[in-house]
């Protein structure tokens, strides 16, 4: 099973049900493949840094898996069958990315933090 991170951007026009509906279905699709998805992330309405199909706006939806390659073709065309979408990047990892900026690190046992143990 290999790693994946797959970003795609939804229309702003939709309302806050319908992207939370459209996500829930690509979720689906992916898990429906066999895939196991490790994190899902809404990172809400962002401007776009060029216009795409007349759109200035849109709603980043950001996927880490792990899977099949057939789970990238599946998702993919599930994209490309949704007007909603109108833009989005799957690629593969060869590594665990890293953890966001300002996310908790878990410290090894016995480690000390600030002098106390």
């Amino acid at each position: 099973m290999e790693l994946y991170e797959s970003l795609f951007i939804i229309r702003p026009s939709l309302s806050d049900e319908e992207t939370s509906a459209l996500i829930e279905k690509m979720k689906g699709v992916v898990t429906k493949n066999g895939a196991s998805l490790v994190r899902a992330e809404n990172w809400g309405r962002k401007k776009l840094a060029y216009e795409i199909k007349r759109e200035r706006k849109g709603t980043y939806v950001y996927f880490y898996f792990q899977g099949r390659g057939t789970v990238v073709g599946e998702l993919e065309r599930s994209y490309r069958l949704e007007d909603s979408i109108i833009k989005f990047l799957t690629v593969k990892l060869e590594q665990e990315p890293a953890p966001p900026r300002g996310a908790a690190v878990a410290a090894p046992q016995g480690a000390t933090v600030g002098g106390v143990q």
